[in-house]
């Protein structure tokens, strides 16, 4: 009786052992709080652009996306909607896609127009991997100060951004 009571103690704990949640890292943008140092091969002319070109003391806004995505099209819409909300606000969109189709993108939305923002390819997909990205888009604010501040994934509305700046 003994062994069979010992037996079932052990499966028991076993089995709860078993069912505790394994904790997952944090994503490097959630442990380190400052903008990444990224590079990238800047639209229309191919110059390097990284952090360090970035203007200090302006609010900073990354955008990791995709120029194929149909989220991706509507929410540059809409920035473009409200961009007047955005004008002190440096913007970054950084894609992994081919240069081709982040020159039809740019083109398309006629984004030369908007000198704070500046669309680049993401070779390495360094910042992907940094925010640990899981669908397009992605905006990452950070505050005047470079601090990470606020982070919105998918669909999203800009005003909603704006009001978080």
């Amino acid at each position: 009786m003994k062994i069979i009571l010992v037996a079932l103690i052990s499966v028991f704990v076993g089995i709860t052992g078993n069912a505790q949640p394994i904790r997952d890292t944090l994503p490097a943008y959630k442990s380190i709080p400052t903008i990444p140092p990224f590079k990238l091969m800047l639209v229309p002319d191919s110059t390097a652009f990284t952090k360090y070109d970035l203007k200090k003391k302006k609010a900073t806004m990354i955008i990791v996306f995709s120029p194929d995505c149909d989220h991706c099209i509507h929410a540059t819409e809409d920035l473009l909607a409200h961009y007047d909300l955005f004008k002190k606000v440096q913007i970054v969109m950084a894609t992994s896609l081919s240069y081709p189709h982040i020159q039809k993108f740019y083109k398309d939305f006629k984004l030369a127009d908007y000198p704070n923002i500046k669309v680049g390819l993401d070779n390495s997909y360094f910042l992907g991997t940094f925010y640990d990205v899981h669908s397009f888009p992605a905006v990452f604010l950070y505050n005047k100060k470079g601090i990470f501040k606020e982070f919105f994934d998918g669909s999203v509305k800009f005003e909603k951004v704006a009001q978080r700046l």
